[in-house]
């Protein structure tokens, strides 16, 4: 008899086993979003479900991260959508069901854009942004719209007029996520969605993903598009992804790219085929790289002692993966090149945004930037930036300013390309930031930021990937890796690899798993 129950005992043991553990979203990655899908454990109502629990939680609860803008009100709908697809014929792309936090600046048809900006409170776009619209046919769903410093102006902080407060950084509630995608960097690291997009014109996908723990793709000039992007300054625009691993913003990467009509700039990715970035990734990658250490991004002033030394115990780490490393990489007669002065400047930002609100017409609430100023809402900080730019009389292409501007970036160019020949260099790296986050409203001590210059004036690419953390272990930076024009491939094959090599990545305490 005693037998008898103990084999029952013994024979339930492998059903109990067989019970699939709730799926765990906080850290998830898209693979494993897709594994959980196909093996019946999740569906994509459940996956958002998880997410809006995430985000009622921690973003205006608990921590108050504030990061988030809007809310997609039909996502759970569009869930559902995607479940009957799945059930009909699996994966409907490659970004099947990924939750996506978007930035303020992208256009999404119809979902509150506003550039951060009260002016453009309600302002719903007739169609999305190239690369929004990218992402859906791939699957994706807008998850929510994320906050941004106002007119992406400022790179050390997120805070603007259409959401009340700042955007902390999930690391330490006290500290700043930088700009102008701390939002998105902000709601991507404290897992309040699966990946991020954002734009960077001088730091704002680097420096945001560098404060949290982030990889973040900057891309060559031309390879992706800016449609349906609020401007900042074209010359530099760029978007593209904020993900918690490398091999995730290679996946995003992979849908936003390649030519598009409405963005001249990608004309020249015609002629550059993307290739297959996921399957460029090597835990070996590292091998046989030669990769220069650029002590001009980051020692124009005085660098904060543990960044530094995290960023030699990095370039160790590169070593240890494979890499020569040499030090130092000077670009030579970088000193000389000065910007061109005392022929106005070329377009910028009340030429960019004025003919991006004259494309729209009476589908915005304001005609041009004359009109904003007038208005007065707007952040009172930027008050100042505003009303400066509206006095500038800016240049049209092919104006002498904007052709001297060219030629001074063309000479930028060819300085970094004739040291990386020089040198046999594969690569650049340099700290992201030389100091770590600072202290909400400190706009005083030194920042830091290393990403306003080399890429953004040559446009060519560069790729940010956790390095490690200072102050105790609490506040994250990054390591930015940079190259020349098409090679994001081989940037994300050495991203990849040092991350795999380091496993710097971890998730901030501030936000942990719903339990």
């Amino acid at each position: 008899m005693l037998r008898a129950r103990l084999g029952l005992l013994l024979g339930s043991i492998p059903l109990i086993a067989q019970t699939p553990a709730p799926f765990e979203v906080h850290e998830a990655t898209i693979a494993q979003v897709h594994a959980a899908f196909e093996s019946r454990q999740l569906t994509c109502r459940g996956l958002v479900d998880l997410y809006l629990k995430r985000i009622e939680a921690f973003d205006k609860n608990g921590p108050a991260i504030n990061s988030l803008v809007l809310i997609n009100p039909q996502v759970q709908a569009q869930a559902d959508q995607l479940d009957r697809r799945f059930d009909q014929g699996g994966l409907t792309g490659p970004l099947h069901c990924v939750p996506v936090i978007v930035k303020d600046n992208f256009e999404t048809q119809g979902l509150q854009t506003t550039n951060g900006a009260l002016v453009f409170a309600g302002y719903l776009p007739r169609r999305d942004a190239f690369q929004v619209r990218r992402i859906k046919e791939a699957g994706a769903l807008v998850l929510a719209k994320s906050s941004m410093a106002e007119w992406a102006f400022s790179p050390y902080e997120t805070v603007n007029s259409i959401l009340p407060g700042y955007t902390k950084n999930p690391y330490a509630l006290d500290r700043v996520t930088a700009g102008s995608s701390g939002g998105t960097a902000a709601a991507v690291a404290a897992s309040l969605g699966l990946v991020g997009l954002g734009s960077d014109t001088g730091n704002s996908i680097r420096g945001p993903s560098s404060h949290q723990a982030l990889a973040g793709i900057r891309s060559t000039m031309g390879l992706t598009s800016r449609a349906g992007i609020f401007p900042l300054n074209l010359l530099a625009d760029i978007a593209g992804p904020m993900t918690r691993t490398v091999e995730d913003a290679a996946r995003v990467f992979q849908v936003i790219v390649g030519e598009d009509p409405d963005d001249a700039v990608t004309a020249s990715a015609k002629a550059h085929p993307a290739p297959n970035y996921r399957a460029a990734l090597d835990r070996n990658g590292l091998k046989g790289a030669v990769i220069g250490v650029l002590h001009q991004a980051y020692e124009r002033e005085p660098a904060d002692p543990e960044v530094v030394r995290v960023f030699q115990a990095a370039l160790e780490d590169l070593k240890r993966a494979g890499a020569t490393i040499v030090d130092p990489a000077q670009v030579a007669g970088l000193e000389a090149l000065r910007r061109p002065t005392g022929s106005g400047s070329c377009a910028g930002f009340k030429y960019d945004l004025n003919g991006f609100l004259a494309a729209r017409k009476d589908q915005v609430p304001v005609a041009d930037l004359a009109a904003i100023v007038a208005s007065g809402k707007f952040h009172p900080t930027v008050r100042r930036q505003l009303e400066s730019a509206d006095k500038t009389t800016p240049n049209a292409p092919g104006s002498a300013a904007c052709q001297a501007d060219e030629t001074f970036r063309q000479s930028v160019r060819e300085a970094v390309l004739k040291t990386m020949d020089t040198l046999k260099l594969d690569a650049l790296v340099y700290p992201t930031w030389s100091h770590p986050p600072r202290l909400i409203g400190d706009l005083n001590t030194p920042h830091g930021d290393n990403s306003q210059f080399f890429s953004p004036t040559t446009g060519f690419p560069a790729v940010n990937v956790p390095m490690g953390y200072t102050r105790g272990g609490q506040l994250p930076i990054g390591m930015t890796i940079y190259g020349r024009p098409w090679t994001e491939a081989t940037l994300l094959k050495f991203a990849y690899a040092y991350e795999q090599a380091t496993k710097h990545r971890r998730p901030p305490a501030s936000t942990p798993p719903l339990r």
